[in-house]
C-alpha cells in the first residue's frame, strides 16, 4: 500500500522539461534547456564546449559560428553552463518541490543533467528542489499498451492523441507538448508513484507492475491546455502553409 507521504509527493505540482543537446551520445552536451509548468516557462541557451553532431545540427537546427549560437541562423542569446542550471533551480524552487515530468529522460536527459549539476557542484541544491522525476515513455507505454500504436515518441502520441502535428526538437515546443498531451493522458497518483524516479535511483530498473484495470485516458470533458495547444498548432500551420504558397520572387 502506498503511503500518504508518498501519495503526497505524487500530487506536487508539475514541471515539464527537456534538453537539446550536441548528440544522443553519453558525453553530448546540453544546448538547449526548457522548462514549463501552466503559463510558467523557462527556455535558455548555452554553447558547448563540443561541436554540434551532424545528425543533431540537422535535426534541431542549431549551428555554433565563432563562438556564437545559431539556431535556424538567427543567433540566440547564450547563457554560461552554471547561470542555466541555477535558473533552473530557481524555476523549480519557485513552485515548491515539484516533479519534473519528461520525455525518456530517465535514460537520457537526466543522466546529461546530473553530470553536469555534479560538475558544477549543484546536485544537492537541484535535488533538494525537486519531489522526483517521471519518464512518460514508459508511462505512456503502460497507459497506452492495448492502442497498438507504431511509436511511443513524443511526437507520434501528440498526433494520435491531440491530432497534430508540432515543431518538435526544439525544447520549448515539446515541453508544451508534452503538457498538453498530460493532460490528455491523466495518469493516476498510484501510477505516477509507480514511474517515479531520483537521480540517484534512475540508474536501477523501474519496478512497473501491469495494472489489472485499463488506465482511463481519455480527454477529461474539461481540457483547456491541450485543447489551447492544438488550436496554437493549427493557427502556426495555417500560417506556415500560407508562406509556402507564395511565389518566390
Amino acid at each position: 500500500m502506498q503511503n500518504s507521504d508518498g501519495a503526497e509527493e505524487c500530487q506536487k505540482s508539475l514541471v515539464f522539461f527537456d534538453l537539446e543537446t550536441t548528440g544522443l551520445d553519453q558525453s553530448c552536451e546540453i544546448v538547449q534547456l526548457a522548462a514549463v509548468s501552466g503559463g510558467h516557462s523557462l527556455n535558455l541557451y548555452v554553447i558547448p564546449r563540443c561541436r554540434m553532431q551532424r545528425g543533431a545540427a540537422k535535426v534541431t537546427g542549431f549551428r555554433i559560428r565563432r563562438h556564437r549560437l545559431y539556431l535556424h541562423r538567427q543567433l540566440v542569446l547564450t547563457n554560461s553552463l552554471r547561470e542555466v542550471l541555477v535558473s533552473f533551480i530557481a524555476f523549480l524552487q519557485m513552485l515548491g518541490r515539484p516533479l519534473v515530468v519528461g520525455h525518456n529522460i530517465r535514460r537520457f536527459d537526466c543522466r546529461l543533467l546530473a553530470r553536469a549539476l555534479d560538475e558544477l557542484d549543484l546536485r544537492a541544491e537541484f535535488d533538494s528542489s525537486i519531489s522526483g522525476c517521471v519518464d512518460t515513455l514508459p508511462l505512456a507505454r503502460e497507459m497506452l499498451r492495448d492502442r497498438n500504436l507504431q511509436s511511443f515518441r513524443q511526437e507520434n502520441l501528440v498526433r494520435e492523441l491531440l491530432g497534430v502535428d508540432y515543431k518538435a526538437h526544439d525544447a520549448l515546443e515539446d515541453v508544451r507538448a508534452l503538457q498538453a498531451l498530460y493532460s490528455v493522458l491523466q495518469p493516476t497518483p498510484e501510477l505516477i508513484c509507480r514511474h517515479r524516479f531520483t537521480l540517484d535511483t534512475m540508474q536501477n530498473k523501474p519496478a512497473i507492475k501491469a495494472a489489472k484495470s485499463k488506465v482511463a485516458c481519455n480527454p477529461p470533458q474539461q481540457r483547456p491546455l491541450w485543447e489551447h495547444f492544438r488550436q496554437t498548432v493549427k493557427l502556426t500551420g495555417d500560417k506556415a502553409e500560407e508562406h509556402e504558397e507564395e511565389p518566390k520572387g
